[in-house]
């Protein structure tokens, strides 16, 4: 079955960074949009950074524009989120999440398969 397994998360100062990662199983890895998405206590969930299969395509939240980078490395079946310059409201789970049958980069989809999220925390 489809497996995604989040790692990297923990606690960091208010403009430190933090990288992500997200391991596969399960599925044919190149041929899916993949993202990051993550859950404040109280709020909606929201995507973070989405690619796409091939990697040449990325979409991310406004928040997180020129903060964050999403990348992937099919013959490892994982994807990454570098998060540089975090801030507080950063803080949340944050959950991998892979959607078949979509090769794109939009983050604006029912993704399929949801990892078990990982917790990042911002705070001094």
């Amino acid at each position: 079955q489809v497996q995604l397994v989040a790692s990297g998360g923990g606690l960091v100062q208010p403009g430190g960074s933090l990288r992500l990662s997200c391991a596969a199983s399960g599925i044919t890895f190149d041929y899916y949009a993949i993202g990051w998405f993550r859950q404040a206590p109280g709020k909606e969930r929201e995507g973070v950074a989405c690619i796409s299969s091939s990697g040449g395509s990325t979409d991310y939240a406004d928040s997180v524009k020129g903060r964050f980078a999403i990348s992937r490395d099919n013959a490892k079946n994982t994807v990454y989120l570098q998060m540089n310059s975090l801030k507080p409201e950063d803080t949340a789970v944050y959950y991998c999440a892979v959607e078949i049958n979509y090769a794109g980069s939009s983050c604006k989809r029912t993704y399929d398969y949801w990892g078990q999220g990982t917790q990042v925390t911002v705070s001094s």
